[in-house]
């Protein structure tokens, strides 16, 4: 039989003693997690990540002294080496936090008023890699860059390379992703699996040299492979 995989270490960083015993006591009862440490302000969080080396950093964008978007670039910012994971948790569903947290190196953002279960599931997402957006903050992302990039700012080369690289099959999925619809909602809409979509969107990422799915948004915005009023 073998081993079951070593659990998800998670530091929690709010200053708020409430949130974080909620934070704590939601992770800890989960088979696959520890909670390894606890900051209440950003200063804190970096000693903490960096003592303590968690594999996800669920953060506070607003803490004293330091705050989670600053922390985040200390910790996942470009040249930071071996960075965690980090998780922005916030009860703010604002644009420059989503574009500063992504910017800063975050893995994912989500709203305080998630479902418990939303929460686990995000540290379990961003833990293995995949970025995580709220869909709330997608789709404001995607409102975005369909507002701000016009035609004339389309890279018309890029996607002939982006049309000659995918199947018709992949075009139709990244579409999709840039309309905000998760796995489950593509699947629905064109009747195949949710497994299915995963892999589609895996080899999308791949073949397109993507980090994550926010990065595909950009690029078939970008390209115009979609625009506002697709």
């Amino acid at each position: 039989m073998s081993e079951a995989p070593p659990p998800i270490r998670v530091l929690v960083c709010d200053d708020q003693a409430l949130v974080r015993t909620g934070y704590v006591t939601i992770f800890s009862s989960q088979p696959d997690m520890e909670v390894v440490g606890e900051a209440e302000n950003g200063h804190e969080a970096v000693a903490a990540a960096r003592r303590l080396r968690p594999d996800v950093v669920v953060m506070d964008v607003r803490m004293p002294l330091l705050d989670g978007i600053q922390a985040t670039r200390q910790l996942a910012g470009p040249g930071s080496e071996d960075p965690p994971k980090v998780l922005v948790v916030t009860t703010f569903n604002v644009d420059a936090y989503v574009y500063d947290a992504l910017r800063a190196g975050a893995s994912g953002f989500l709203l305080k008023d998630s479902a418990p279960l939303e929460l686990v599931n995000g540290i379990r997402t961003v833990a293995r890699g995949e970025a995580l957006l709220a869909p709330a903050v997608t789709r404001r992302l995607i409102g975005h860059f369909a507002e701000h990039l016009r035609p004339a700012d389309t890279d018309a080369p890029r996607r002939q390379e982006i049309e000659r690289t995918l199947t018709p099959r992949e075009l139709e999925v990244l579409r999709q992703i840039a309309d905000g619809l998760s796995n489950a909602e593509i699947a629905a809409a064109l009747f195949i699996t949710p497994e299915t979509v995963k892999t589609y969107v895996s080899r999308i990422l791949a073949k397109l040299g993507l980090r994550d799915r926010v990065q595909a948004v950009v690029l078939a915005y970008r390209t115009g492979l979609v625009s506002g009023g697709s």
